[in-house]
């Protein structure tokens, strides 16, 4: 039977060697990953219908869709982030193959999820053992930021997909085949170049230290140390060429000003770096019930390594460790440097490294371990639908539905009623309702965009209520009923000054500062939408001119 796919067990390697891969019979990986897909579209069906969510309607599929219609690599119709197009592009191909409907998009993503847990599979063979493998592939696709992300039009998950094939292929030996799907992550999103560049600076290291003479257990042999620098050179040289040609085509190397501004210009701050430096490491530890993984596999390190055919269970070669250790670290820091937004799903290529690390030291020690996995497992879907008792993004579990359903609902009462009114309200409910192709509205709304909902921001729109006729107002955040962080307010003041995080007025009260009164309301685990009707005055053509954002009847949002 032919047989390209199989679990692979290493020993700890020599000094200056990686592993030893000892070869097995076989699954074909294509049976694998049509399993894998089956299972991802099955648990996703649900949800593949949806509107486009956040920085999905804001940025992503505007974007693939002026790539679609015109075949612009650089987007017109949104304003250009400096994404690399790849991600685009695969949006727009299935576009072009089966229709621009959401559930095409939809399963075009859980087709790179299904990609990403193959790679999950396939280097937890190679580093542990086909028992192993299965736990950790399960554990992933449960873990709710991964579950979320599978059918969500975000380019985090193409790249993460990519990066993780990349270090199959590195511990397999293959340099073509890493430095290629290398050269593709960071096609597919730009921040990926961090892990070539962190790969091949440890071997460097290694590699010098064993030139003064010093322990040199990780250095790489002489002659594959070439090869390890291309793994950060060609996708750099990939990356360089998008910019200059993004260059040659926008003015801007890295996305317009105010992008760069929110993602690198205003993150480097000390305090701020520090703090963001926490949520990371929260995130890769502890985030939406990871902890129940995490602390167990630290238990587990308390007994000793369970018998195996009369010999202890092997644990995976410290070389392996060494770099997914490099890789975790890397994302962390980097990601705690820049990017506006503290968003989980930055962070998923280095999930799964984290997770095959843990249940490898599960099945190592506990003779229990299939329980205790199950048990982790639980955890993950239990999250999927119990919001942690403080705000959070939303996209990380299956809040963003609630969002979804609140905004179509009120966008249908809008377009059914006052679809010729014209609305004020904040992105990303501007493009929802000005944009019917992202599936909330089958017509346009005049729309006066807002900064946001904030005393201030309501206070200068109230100035000239002749401007609009009607008020969409909508949490942008989750609002526990007990929210542990209220406990610490200087913590929630840094979570106002660093990360844009700002508890939002009640509908009632931002209807009275705009004057009006609501006339619609719904509620759906601690998120709202509420529109509000707008009461004239009658010397309202006396009043200072609306200076709350662009006229146009669209806005522009900060893509992350």
């Amino acid at each position: 039977m032919a047989a390209s796919f199989s679990p692979r067990r290493h020993g700890d390697a020599e000094a200056g060697e990686l592993l030893r891969v000892i070869r097995r019979p076989r699954l074909h990986p294509l049976f694998i990953f049509a399993l894998l897909f089956t299972a991802l579209f099955i648990l996703h069906a649900p949800l593949l219908r949806l509107p486009y969510f956040w920085d999905e309607a804001g940025y992503y599929v505007p974007a693939a869709r002026d790539l679609l219609l015109t075949g612009s690599l650089i987007p017109h119709s949104t304003a250009t982030a400096a994404h690399p197009p790849l991600a685009l592009a695969w949006l727009a191909l299935w576009w072009k193959l089966s229709g621009y409907t959401p559930a095409v998009t939809r399963t075009a993503m859980l087709l790179v999820a299904a990609l990403a847990l193959l790679a999950v599979f396939r280097l937890a063979s190679d580093v542990a053992n086909l028992r192993v493998a299965v736990a950790a592939t399960a554990t992933t696709a449960l873990y709710p930021v991964f579950f979320v992300q599978s059918s969500l039009a975000h380019a985090d998950l193409a790249a993460a997909a990519l990066l993780l094939w990349a270090i199959v292929f590195h511990v397999e030996h293959s340099r073509a085949g890493s430095v290629v799907a290398f050269c593709l992550a960071v096609l597919a999103k730009e921040t990926a170049i961090v892990v070539p560049v962190a790969m091949a600076l440890w071997e460097l290291w290694w590699w010098a230290r064993r030139r003064r003479g010093h322990d040199s257990r990780f250095a790489p042999p002489p002659m594959r140390l070439i090869a390890s620098c291309s793994l950060a050179l060609a996708p750099a040289l990939m990356l360089a060429a998008w910019y200059a040609y993004h260059y040659a085509r926008t003015g801007y190397v890295f996305g317009n000003p105010e992008f760069f501004q929110y993602n690198v210009g205003a993150t480097l701050e000390p305090l701020r770096m520090l703090l963001a430096l926490a949520k990371r490491l929260w995130q890769i530890t502890g985030y939406m019930n990871l902890f129940l993984l995490t602390v167990a596999a630290a238990m587990a390190m308390a007994f000793p390594p369970q018998p195996d055919g009369g010999r202890p269970r092997e644990r995976i070669a410290l070389p392996v460790q060494a770099i997914f250790a490099v890789v975790i670290a890397a994302q962390v820091v980097f990601h705690s440097l820049v990017g506006g937004a503290p968003l989980a799903r930055y962070l998923l290529a280095s999930l799964p490294l984290v997770v095959i690390i843990c249940v490898s030291t599960i099945w190592r020690r506990m003779r229990q371990w299939p329980v205790i996995i199950g048990i982790v497992c639980a955890g993950f879907v239990l999250a999927w639908f119990v919001n942690p008792p403080y705000p959070f993004t939303l996209e990380d579990n299956l809040a963003y539905r609630d969002y979804v359903l609140l905004h179509r609902r009120a966008a249908a009462l809008v377009a059914a009623h006052h679809a010729r009114e014209r609305l004020l309200t904040a992105w990303p409910a501007t493009d929802e309702l000005s944009r019917p192709y992202l599936g909330y509205t089958k017509i346009a709304v005049p729309v006066v965009p807002l900064k946001d909902f904030s005393a201030p921001q309501l206070l200068a729109a109230a100035r000239d209520p002749s401007q609009f006729d009607l008020a969409l107002l909508f949490s942008t955040e989750y609002e526990p009923a007990l929210d542990v962080s209220r406990g610490f307010p200087r913590w929630q003041r840094w979570q106002a000054r660093f990360f844009g995080y700002h508890g939002g007025l009640p509908p009632e009260i931002a209807a009275q500062i705009l004057g009006g009164h609501v006339i619609f309301r719904e509620s759906r685990n601690g998120q709202w939408v509420a529109l509000v009707a707008i009461e004239r005055a009658e010397n309202a053509n006396l009043a200072q001119p609306l200076a709350v954002g662009n006229q146009s009847g669209s806005t522009v949002g900060v893509c992350r």
